[in-house]
């Protein structure tokens, strides 16, 4: 079932900058393969619901294995007879704010 997951994967603990742990993170994300979107506070990953859960998993753990807190907050969309939303969602904003800006 298709699925597009929003998630923050945020260590604890580790000081101010978080860049360098959030690089490991996604570098996990990116290795799945599945259509990724990096955002300023979520990742957005998009497949089927075994596939991406698999991910936000591992991503989290390639934290929480280095013995780091690690939070996680998700947000899931779940739409059945879909592919693509993660950019379909868009186009579909787009159009519409178009359609508005127009009138």
């Amino acid at each position: 079932m298709n699925t597009i997951i929003a998630v923050s994967i945020t260590p604890m603990g580790v000081g101010d900058e978080l860049a360098p742990y959030i690089a490991d993170v996604i570098l996990v994300i990116e290795k799945s393969g599945l259509p990724y979107r990096t955002h300023s506070i979520f990742t957005e990953i998009e497949g089927e619901w075994d596939a991406v859960m698999q991910v936000v998993k591992d991503a989290t753990f390639v934290l929480a294995e280095k013995g780091i807190r690690t939070v996680v907050n998700m947000k899931a969309d779940i739409r059945p007879g879909y592919t693509n939303r993660m950019q379909g969602k868009l186009d579909d904003l787009n159009r519409a704010l178009e359609s508005k800006r127009g009138k």
